[in-house]
């Protein structure tokens, strides 16, 4: 492969994965062009901005533009390495959408040539490299693809999902192990030769579908747990048990570890991905489908317990703490508790505020109603009912003595120390 400052590459697709991994790649002194459908992002990007939230990122961005290895634009031009980093939901009854990963490799064959490697990093059902193989053969017919013209293929394929954390996806990139799957071991030995240049963590090469699945397997994994610790929360509901007391002298056991339960999941990926191997083996997969189920219910069953807890104070404001999928991010995909909140304010209007510290504005799904945005010191002055359902940083910050008095939900037990819940004393002005 070429040298370094040689080398281009274009990421097509610049979300939450897409802009963090060209910036990686750029901060090597590679040429990377981020290609987005979307003028309003690759505006950003050129002026060295950020349009998501995501720890050192701004700075990063800005930096490797300045420099000149990063620019973004609208359409594709011919480069070396083409990673595809698009979105891919599920449309309906959960079946699995690869258009964007169609379309994205669509793209790429006007600009493909001999020597290029392709890859594909967006989460995606099993067979999806080979289906992404076919198409480049279909529009390129004069171009021998792997798999189809035996080790003497002009391009590479392969598969190499990524494996972050929100909020700490630059370090995760870099850090943590790789699985590349290729189409043929010469795909993925091309594949591996490029990750190297600037991951340190291992990387395991394998065939895509193994690859595919892999990364499946990791999402539905954490799925199953979190729907026990979700589930553990109904029961702990029905007996009058608190969940986060049982699961806490539960884990002092050696060899178990229950993770945290909440409002529901969210997230592209851990909401999403389970239902792709649901689909392509639905009589294989009872235990997966029931996790979704588990976990989608739950925000279900919180809406009811919110009710509960309002209509017990009618009246008065109700600060809904939280809209993104996970703490100290702005990631509002799939997230329950978005819908939470959403739900609330459809039926109780004007009484919910919402506190998300990343948001300057409320999501679409708010239009219509007469919710507003607060910060949270408003929220304690104002709010004597609270229903948490981000554990943010800044909601753990929340001292005992500011909110001893507030009647609370919280989903996601960052306050162990809250009082027995006590109707208070209420101030209809407050209402106002």
């Amino acid at each position: 492969m070429v040298s370094d400052s040689e080398l281009k590459v274009a990421v097509l697709g610049l979300g939450y994965i897409g802009l963090p991994t060209a910036a990686v790649i750029a901060r090597t002194g590679v040429q990377v062009l981020g290609v987005d459908v979307t003028q309003s992002v690759v505006d950003t990007v050129n002026s060295g901005k950020v349009h998501i939230e995501e720890v050192d990122l701004d700075g990063l961005v800005s930096g490797v533009v300045a420099r000149g290895n990063l620019r973004a634009a609208t359409m594709i031009e011919p480069a070396d390495v083409f990673v595809i980093a698009v979105p891919t939901p599920f449309g309906e009854n959960h079946a699995p959408n690869i258009g964007y990963v169609l379309q994205a490799a669509t793209t790429i064959a006007t600009v493909l040539k001999a020597g290029d490697v392709v890859i594909l990093e967006s989460t995606s059902p099993v067979g999806t490299t080979e289906k992404v193989r076919d198409l480049l053969s279909t529009l390129r017919p004069d171009l021998k693809v792997p798999g189809k013209s035996g080790e003497s293929a002009d391009i590479a394929i392969a598969y190499c999902p990524e494996r972050v954390l929100p909020g700490r996806i630059l370090v995760e990139l870099i850090d943590n192990d790789r699985v590349i799957g290729g189409i043929t071991p010469r795909c993925a030995r091309k594949a591996l030769a490029f990750y190297r240049r600037f991951v340190r963590g291992a990387c395991v090469t394998t065939t895509s579908r193994a690859a595919e699945m892999t990364k499946l397997t990791e999402n539905a994994f954490r799925d199953v747990n979190i729907a026990f610790a979700n589930e553990l929360s109904l029961i702990a509901d029905t007996m009058g048990v608190d969940v986060w007391e049982v699961i806490r002298l539960a884990n002092r056991h050696p060899r178990v570890n229950i993770l945290s339960p909440g409002p529901g999941v969210g997230g592209h990926c851990i909401a999403v991905d389970p239902w792709f191997l649901v689909s392509a083996a639905p009589e294989q997969t009872p235990l997966i489908r029931t996790a979704r189920e588990v976990n989608d219910g739950k925000v279900a069953h919180t809406v009811a317990r919110a009710i509960d807890l309002i209509e017990r104070v009618p009246g008065v404001p109700v600060a809904c703490l939280g809209l993104a999928f996970k703490a100290n991010i702005d990631d509002f995909r799939e997230s329950p508790a978005l819908k939470v909140a959403a739900d609330l304010a459809a039926l109780f209007g004007d009484r919910i505020r919402i506190v998300e510290p990343y948001a300057d504005t409320l999501p679409a799904a708010f239009n219509g109603t007469a919710a507003r945005l607060i910060d949270i010191d408003t929220a304690i002055e104002t709010c004597p009912v609270m229903i948490v359902l981000v554990d943010h940083e800044l909601f753990k910050s929340v001292p005992l003595d500011e909110r001893a008095d507030k009647l609370v939900y919280d989903t996601r037990g960052i306050w162990p120390d809250q009082p027995p819940a006590v109707i208070p004393k209420v101030d209809l002005r407050l209402a106002g």
